[in-house]
């Protein structure tokens, strides 16, 4: 099944809000019902493509025949740009300014290697495809004239299980649920489970530098990845031969996070472990965020940690974002104060264990146990805030997300500077939006902040989302933050990952990409400012 193409995920699971709830977006945020409704896929003018026929019978030589180079409409428009809300806002519009000139679809490294040879050979640019859930502008290159989606979907094999070493080889193409079923039936799980699974693909994490929402227990998808086969017009790229090295500098980090701009996964060999025989969720409240970070921060620091750990503020608590199939349930609420989802994964006994001695962190923390109702309803609805978007969107209010991370010590500071950034840049619009912020990632020394806005779209909302996002952008390098904790940069980040990385370390990487792709082909513009 294809994603929704104006939209998130699965057509069938897109639901309209309740009256109730689009009376108060109306009332405390100023939201008016959108006046037109979106341009239907048929209605869309897509230019032709300007894929001339000699490229095209090279690509199509490439992959093994003209069924795997797709030039229609639909494939072209299914495959334009990722799922931001610009994106979405964009593509509900009928703008088709970022449509790729084909769509080529790979399947093997050798194919993926032939197809880099003829985009070489006749001027194209080339955007890795998975899932296609960036929010991060990184599947709209910054290139004039034509670019092919290389859509890996046809990659999807589980090539190798190690059990002895519990290491899993998958291809890019992958998609998240797809993997974990493969892996289930012999027994074993990645763990990685952010709010994008259902859609996105083992490449695309390894892509990004994604991070799943058991993070806690499982770690981030970089620290799952052992090694990693990376097709460049230069030739292949073969990283990791065991799990540590000392011989240089491990060229895995370099491959993770670098977005298509170096090269195309082809695979990715990961850790993997036990499906875990007891998943327990539970609720705990705080009377501040303040309070609730110093607990997250013990458990994270001293332990036991348990293997989902994160923390709603009081507006996110209060609107009841933390549970996304009951939002609103919490309004009639004054005394809310701060919910933290916490989970345990693994054996009875370990499982046990751990929470018995969080509990007990906790509660000197402050925190009051709320049962379980609230962690197992996270568990239920963790994967429906994007639809919740659609839905927000459809009904003329501006949702969107961003999130960074930092050390302990800057989280109370970092916080207030965004989200001043935010309420700043988006009051323009008339009314003050709701800006809602959770801790979502938890380490030693610090943790990540994931923002979540809603407001008026204003005359134009996609400016007026770009003010504020730039806003927020300034806001996070000025606290200390990092600009992206698992979004990936893409091209909106871009500009301020510059920065963050500083003059000598953007040249250093662009003498990598120099070597594994001399003529610039591609991702252009995302992760690096065009030469």
């Amino acid at each position: 099944m294809d994603m929704l193409w104006n939209g998130w995920g699965d057509p069938a699971r897109a639901t309209p809000l309740p009256d109730t709830v689009t009376g108060l977006l109306r009332e405390l945020l100023g939201v008016q019902p959108r006046e037109a409704a979106a341009v239907p896929l048929e209605e869309i003018d897509v230019p032709a493509s300007p894929l001339d026929e000699v490229a095209r019978r090279a690509l199509e030589d490439a992959v093994g025949g003209p069924g795997h180079v797709r030039t229609d409409a639909e494939a072209r428009i299914r495959h334009t740009r990722g799922k931001s809300t610009p994106d979405l806002l964009r593509m509900r519009a009928g703008d088709t300014a970022d449509t790729p000139a084909a769509v080529v679809l790979p399947a093997a490294h050798e194919e993926v290697l032939a197809v880099l040879e003829a985009c070489a050979a006749h001027g194209l640019a080339l955007v890795p495809f998975g899932g296609g859930t960036s929010v991060v502008g990184g599947l709209a290159p910054t290139r004039r004239g034509g670019f092919v989606a290389l859509d890996l979907r046809r990659m999807n094999r589980l090539l190798d299980l190690d059990e002895t070493s519990r290491t899993a080889t998958l291809q890019p193409g992958l998609r998240a649920p797809e993997a974990e079923a493969l892996l289930a039936e012999r027994g074993y799980t990645l763990g990685h489970f952010p709010q994008s699974y259902e859609w996105a693909t083992i490449g695309g994490f390894a892509a990004t530098r994604s991070s799943g929402q058991a993070s806690a227990g499982y770690g981030r998808f970089d620290e799952m990845v052992l090694g990693l086969t990376l097709a460049t017009p230069a030739g292949t790229l073969d990283t990791g031969r065991a799990p540590r090295s000392a011989a240089g500098p491990d060229l895995r980090q370099l491959v993770m996070g670098s977005e298509g701009a170096f090269g195309v996964i082809t695979s990715v060999t990961v850790r993997v472990r036990p499906v875990p025989r007891v998943r327990r969720y539970e609720g705990w409240r705080f009377t501040s965020f303040e309070e609730g970070a110093a607990a997250l921060r013990r458990l994270a620091q001293d332990g036991p940690r348990p293997t989902v750990l994160r923390l709603s503020d009081e507006t996110e608590t209060l609107i009841g974002l933390a549970q996304p199939d009951a939002i609103g349930a919490s309004l009639a609420r004054q005394d809310a104060g701060c919910l933290a989802v916490v989970g345990f994964e693994g054996t009875e006994e370990d499982t046990t264990h751990r929470r018995a001695g969080a509990a007990d962190v906790l509660r000197a923390c402050g925190g009051v146990l709320v049962g379980t109702e609230p962690g197992e309803r996270w568990a239920h609805g963790r994967y429906s805030a994007p639809y919740l978007r659609d839905s927000l969107l459809e009904a003329g209010a501006l949702a969107e997300t961003l999130e960074t991370a930092t050390y302990w010590s800057r989280v109370p500071a970092l916080y207030a500077a965004v989200r001043d950034a935010l309420t700043g840049a988006l009051t323009g619009a008339g009314t003050p939006p709701l800006v809602m912020c959770h801790i979502s990632h938890v380490y030693e020394n610090g943790a990540s902040l994931y923002f979540t806005v809603v407001s008026a779209q204003g005359d134009d909302a996609v400016a007026h989302w770009t003010r504020a996002k730039h806003a927020a952008n300034e806001a996070i390098l000025a606290a200390g933050g990092t600009i992206t904790h698992h979004h990936g940069v893409g091209t909106d980040h871009r500009d301020w990952y510059a920065r963050e990385a500083g003059a000598l370390g953007i040249e250093a990487l662009r003498a990598v990409k120099r070597s594994l792709d001399p003529a610039g082909l591609l991702s252009p513009g995302v992760l690096l400012p065009a030469d």
